[in-house]
C-alpha cells in the first residue's frame, strides 16, 4: 500500500496512447492512494458511446468515483474550454473530500488546456466557416489539410487530414487573426492551474510499437465481439446524431457507421478502424515526445507498477517539482 503526504495540493496525470492500459492503471492507484479519477477523453464524456470507446463498467465505476464520463448526449459537441471548467470543479470537489485526483486519458489537448491554459482564439465565425466548408466540398479536406500546412506547419502536424472540424477550426483561427493556432496555444491568457498545483506526469509508452498495433487490434476486435455495430446501429436512429459531430468522429464510430451506410464491406470497415486507432495513437505519441517533466513507463515490463509507484511514492513525499 502506498502512503501519502498530501499537503500542498498534489495531482498525477496518467496519460499514454489508445490501449496502453490507462485506465486499468488509474484504477489500481486509485484504490491504493484514495483517489478519486478525473476522465480526460473527448469520447468518455458522451452517453450511449459505451463500447467503442472502452468504457469503464459498472463495477469499475462503483469501486472508484469516476467524473466527467457520461456527461452528455452525443448530439451535443464539447470544447477544451469546456473541459477546463468542469475539470477545475471536479478537482476542488476531490479535494474537499482530501481525496487525490488522478487525470487519466489520451485527449492531449485537454491535459495542454488545463495545465497551461487557454489562448485567447477569435470567437467562431458562421459565415467564415460556411465559407471553409464551400472550398471542402470543391477541394476536399485534404487540399484544406494541405494549406494549413503552409500557414502553421505545427497545427497541421497535430491535426489528423481527415477530422475537418479541426482543419475549419485551424484555418479559421489563421484567417480571423492572422496568428498561427499554434503561436497562440504558445501563449494562453486563462489562468493554468500548473500555478496552483503540483503534477506529476506520468506516461505509459510501449517500447515495442508492434506490440501496441497488436493490442489495439485485438481491443477492436473484443469490441466487435461485444456488439459494437449494434451499439452504433442504435445511435444513427437518432434524429439529431450524424457524422459532422464530435462525438461520431471518434475512431471506431466513423468506419461503423459507413459501413451501415453501405460504403464498404465488414471487412474494410474493420481495417480502417484499426488503421484509424493507430494514427491516434501516433498522434498522442507526438503529443507526448514533447511533454516537459514527463515520466515515461513501458506497460509491457514486468517491474512497470514497481516504478510508477516508487516515483509516485517520491512525489508525494519529497514534493517534486511541477510538470513544466
Amino acid at each position: 500500500m502506498l502512503t501519502s503526504k498530501i499537503s500542498a495540493k498534489p495531482l498525477i496525470a496518467i496519460m499514454g496512447p489508445t490501449a496502453s492500459g490507462k485506465s486499468a492503471l488509474a484504477l489500481k492507484l486509485a484504490l491504493e492512494l484514495k483517489g478519486e479519477i478525473l476522465s480526460v477523453d473527448s469520447a468518455l464524456i458522451y452517453r450511449h458511446l459505451d463500447i467503442g470507446t472502452a468504457k469503464p463498467s459498472l463495477e469499475e465505476l462503483q469501486k472508484v468515483p469516476h467524473h466527467l464520463i457520461d456527461i452528455l448526449e452525443p448530439e451535443i459537441p464539447f470544447s477544451a474550454g469546456q473541459f477546463c471548467t468542469q475539470a477545475l470543479n471536479c478537482i476542488q470537489e476531490i479535494e474537499t473530500r482530501s481525496h487525490l485526483p488522478l487525470l487519466v486519458g489520451g485527449t492531449m489537448l485537454y491535459f495542454k488546456s488545463l495545465f497551461y491554459g487557454l489562448s485567447d482564439l477569435p470567437p467562431a465565425s458562421a459565415e467564415l466557416r460556411h465559407s471553409i466548408e464551400v472550398e471542402a466540398a470543391e477541394y476536399g479536406w485534404a487540399a484544406l489539410h494541405d494549406r494549413l500546412k503552409q500557414y502553421d506547419p505545427e497545427a497541421a502536424a497535430r491535426i489528423n487530414p481527415n477530422d475537418p472540424q479541426r482543419i475549419q477550426r485551424a484555418l479559421e483561427i489563421y484567417y480571423l487573426s492572422g496568428q498561427t493556432q499554434s503561436a497562440l496555444f504558445q501563449d494562453p491568457k486563462t489562468a493554468a492551474i500548473q500555478h496552483s498545483h503540483r503534477i506529476l506526469c506520468l506516461a505509459l509508452i510501449p517500447e515495442d510499437r508492434a506490440l501496441l498495433h497488436q493490442q489495439i487490434q485485438a481491443r477492436f476486435d473484443t469490441m466487435l465481439a461485444k456488439g459494437f455495430i449494434e451499439e452504433v446501429e442504435i445511435l444513427k436512429q437518432r434524429p439529431g446524431l450524424h457524422t459532422d459531430l464530435p462525438s461520431m468522429r471518434a475512431v471506431g464510430y466513423r468506419q461503423a457507421w459507413a459501413y451501415l451506410d453501405g460504403e464498404y464491406a465488414y471487412a474494410t470497415m474493420r481495417e480502417k478502424a484499426i488503421v484509424a486507432t493507430r494514427q491516434l495513437a501516433k498522434r498522442q505519441l507526438t503529443w507526448l515526445r514533447s511533454w516537459p517533466g514527463l515520466h515515461c513507463f513501458d506497460p509491457n515490463d514486468q517491474n512497470c507498477l514497481t516504478q510508477i509507484r516508487a516515483c509516485i511514492q517520491d512525489f508525494l513525499v519529497n514534493t517534486l517539482p511541477k510538470c513544466g
